[in-house]
C-alpha cells in the first residue's frame, strides 16, 4: 500500500493575463462612505480604547486593516483576484417564475444564486481577497473557524489557488452533521477539527466547561485566533462579522443592480437576504441601500434570520467580543451575548452570537429591518424552492426564501422582490430528509 503525499500549495499572485468579461466588479462598494452616521469604532479587549492598526497588525494583514478602517466609497480589486472571481462571477440573477406561478403572486421574484461559485456559495468573495492580501504580505498559513463549512471550504479553495496552507476550526454539531463538507475542505487541502478541541488552550477549557457541548461559532473562532497569535507565520481569516468581509461581498448586490436595470426592473421594492454573521446579506443589501442613500430609492431590506439565534431581533445592541474566550475585539454589534450556545440547527452558517457591525449600525438606524424565521418554515420554503424552480438551496439561504415567499404570497400589487440565495444545499441533504 502505497502512500500519497499532498501537492505543496504553489503561491500565483501575479495576473495570468486571462481575459476577464468586463461584467466582472473592477471595485469593491464600501457603505461606510455612504452612512449618516459612522459605524462605532472596534475596541481594544483590554484598554477598552479604539483600535488602532498596529492592534490588528497580529491578525491581519496590512491591506485588509486599512480595508476595515477605510472612508472610501469605492476599493479597487487587483487584477489577480479579479481574474479568479471570473471563474464564477458575476453570478446570475434568475427570475423565478414557476415559484412565482406556484405561488398565485403578482410579485416578479428573482434570485441572486451565489451556488455557482466552485465551493457552492458566496464565501470565496472575500476568502480569495483575504488569501491574496495575506500571501502578499508573506504569511504562509491561514486559520480560521467555520459553522456549516461553506466558509471553510471557501478559505481552504483560496488557500490551494493562491498557495497558503490552511487551518479550520468547525463547530462540532456541524463537524459531526455535515461530514461531505469536510471532506470538501481537505480535497482543497484544508486541515479541519472539530470544535471545541484537545489542541488549543481555549478549546481544552471548554471542554472541561462542559465535555458534551455542541460548539459554536464564538468557541471555534477562539481557537482559531489563539492558534494564529502563536505562530508568527499566521493570520486569522474570519469569514463574516467585519467591515472588509461586508466589503469583498458587496460584489453581490453590485451586480445585482446592474443586471436588474439590465431587465428593465429598476430599483425592487423589497430585498432579502439570510442573517448570520452578516456577510452574504450585506454583500448583496448594502449596494442598494447606498443608492437608497445617495439617491432617494427606497428599496426595502429585509436580514431573515433564524428563530433559535435571533440576534437583530432580540439581541441587545451592545459592546462584546466576537468569540467566546474573549481574544477578539470588543464590537458594537446586536448579541445574545458571547456565551449564548444556540441549538444545533442545521444552517449552521447561521448559529452566531452576534451580527456585523455594521449590519447592526443599519438596522439600528433604522435603514434595514429584521425577521426571524423556525427552522421547520425555512425548510417547507427551501422544498417548495426547489421543486419550483430545480436548485436545493443551502440551509441558511431557506430562511430568506421563506421572508420572500411570505411576502410574495400577501401581495395584492405587482411588485419587485429580490432573495438572495448564498449557495446550494447538495451538501446539506441530510438536513432535508425529515422534511420530505
Amino acid at each position: 500500500m502505497t502512500t500519497q503525499q499532498s501537492p505543496v500549495p504553489v503561491r500565483s499572485l501575479e495576473p495570468t493575463g486571462a481575459e476577464v468579461p468586463s461584467t466582472v466588479p473592477t471595485h469593491w462598494y464600501n457603505l461606510a462612505a455612504d452612512l449618516p452616521e459612522p459605524v462605532p469604532p472596534h475596541l481594544h479587549p483590554g484598554t477598552r480604547e479604539p483600535l488602532t492598526p498596529d492592534d490588528l497588525a497580529p491578525l491581519f494583514p496590512l491591506a485588509l486593516v486599512q480595508q476595515e478602517v477605510t472612508t472610501e466609497r469605492y476599493v479597487e480589486i487587483p487584477q489577480t483576484i479579479r481574474e479568479i472571481y471570473a471563474l464564477w462571477r458575476p453570478s446570475p440573477l434568475v427570475r423565478a417564475r414557476r415559484l412565482e406561478r406556484a405561488l398565485g403572486t403578482p410579485a416578479r421574484i428573482y434570485y441572486k444564486y451565489e451556488g455557482v461559485s466552485p465551493v457552492g456559495s458566496h464565501k470565496p468573495n472575500t476568502a480569495v481577497a483575504q488569501a491574496y492580501y495575506n500571501a502578499l504580505e508573506g504569511t504562509t498559513k491561514l486559520t480560521t473557524e467555520t459553522g456549516a463549512g461553506q466558509w471553510g471550504a471557501a478559505l481552504s479553495f483560496a488557500g490551494a489557488l493562491l498557495g497558503l496552507d490552511v487551518e479550520v476550526w468547525q463547530v462540532r454539531a456541524s463537524y459531526d452533521a455535515k461530514p461531505y463538507r469536510r471532506a470538501q475542505m481537505e480535497v482543497y487541502g484544508g486541515i479541519c477539527h472539530p470544535s471545541p478541541s484537545d489542541l488549543t488552550e481555549a478549546g481544552r477549557a471548554m471542554l472541561a466547561a462542559d465535555p458534551t457541548t455542541t460548539g459554536s461559532l464564538g468557541m471555534a473562532i477562539s481557537e482559531a485566533v489563539e492558534t494564529a497569535a502563536k505562530d508568527p507565520a499566521a493570520h486569522y481569516a474570519l469569514g463574516s462579522v467585519l467591515n472588509h468581509v461586508m466589503l469583498h461581498q458587496s460584489v453581490i448586490g453590485q451586480e445585482a443592480l446592474v443586471q436588474l436595470d439590465e431587465a428593465g426592473e429598476g430599483a425592487p421594492d423589497v430585498v432579502f437576504g439570510c442573517a448570520g454573521g452578516g456577510s452574504n446579506l450585506a454583500g448583496l443589501t448594502f449596494p442598494f441601500l447606498g443608492r437608497n442613500l445617495r439617491e432617494g430609492t427606497t428599496t426595502r431590506l429585509v436580514a431573515c434570520e433564524p428563530a433559535a439565534c435571533p440576534s437583530l431581533t432580540q439581541g441587545e445592541y451592545r459592546y462584546d467580543f466576537g468569540d467566546v474566550a474573549g481574544l477578539t475585539p470588543l464590537l458594537k454589534m446586536h448579541t445574545l451575548g458571547k456565551d449564548f450556545v444556540p441549538p444545533a440547527i442545521h444552517a449552521g452558517g447561521l448559529r452566531y452570537h452576534g451580527m456585523s457591525p455594521m449590519v447592526s449600525h443599519a438596522v439600528h438606524l433604522g435603514l434595514m429591518e429584521a425577521t426571524a424565521v423556525e427552522q421547520d418554515d425555512a425548510f417547507v420554503a427551501g422544498t417548495l424552492f426547489a421543486r419550483s424552480e430545480g436548485i436545493i438551496p443551502a440551509p441558511e439561504s431557506t430562511h430568506a426564501v421563506a421572508a420572500a415567499i411570505a411576502h410574495a404570497r400577501a401581495a395584492t400589487e405587482p411588485e419587485v422582490i429580490v432573495l438572495g440565495l448564498s449557495g446550494n444545499g447538495v451538501l446539506d441533504l441530510p438536513a432535508y430528509a425529515a422534511y420530505v
